[in-house]
């Protein structure tokens, strides 16, 4: 597993909240809890529960502690594509490196990390221990929240104009 250094708010401070500098933290755009599953499930299992709870991910955890991720593209590819039994155990087809961000890192940390790393989904970690997970998807929504927010005055300017020209 592998955690980038924070770039972000001091220790201690709460997850989710906006830092010092105004910014937006991981833990306020995350998907929280994760969906999460233990090593020993089966690749049936973990499918199921990616169908059952509308997820590309889950991450693999023991006793709190996040040992990898495994993707639907990992199924897929790894698993069927491989000829693996579907009561093979999830871990035979997890990544157990793991990029994560901290529930306290400013965003633009996030947006640096999928950058560099060209995953599209990052476990969020608080006191060690997976809280959330971040995917590329959670940013563009956050990027059209921005742009509605930053757009919606003038779109109101535009209607309150009577229509054709002055």
């Amino acid at each position: 597993m592998t955690h980038l250094p924070p770039a972000g708010p001091p220790a201690g401070s709460l997850p989710g909240a906006p830092s010092v500098a105004g910014q937006v933290s991981v833990g306020r755009l995350m998907t929280a809890p994760p969906v999460t599953v233990a090593p020993d499930v089966t690749l049936a299992g973990a499918t199921r529960l990616m169908a059952e709870s509308a997820v590309g991910s889950l991450l693999v955890v023991e006793d709190g502690t996040l040992r990898g991720i495994v993707t639907d593209r990992d199924l897929a590819l790894r698993g069927l594509g491989e000829g693996l039994p579907l009561d093979s155990r999830i871990d035979a087809v997890m990544s157990p490196r793991v990029v994560t961000l901290d529930a306290g890192d400013e965003i633009h940390e996030a947006y640096r990390t999928f950058r560099r790393t060209g995953v599209r989904r990052l476990p969020v970690l608080a006191d060690g221990h997976p809280v959330g997970v971040l995917t590329l998807d959670d940013l563009l929504l956050d990027v059209f929240r921005r742009l509605a927010d930053l757009l919606g005055p003038v779109a109101w300017s535009v209607l309150r104009e009577p229509p054709g020209p002055q």
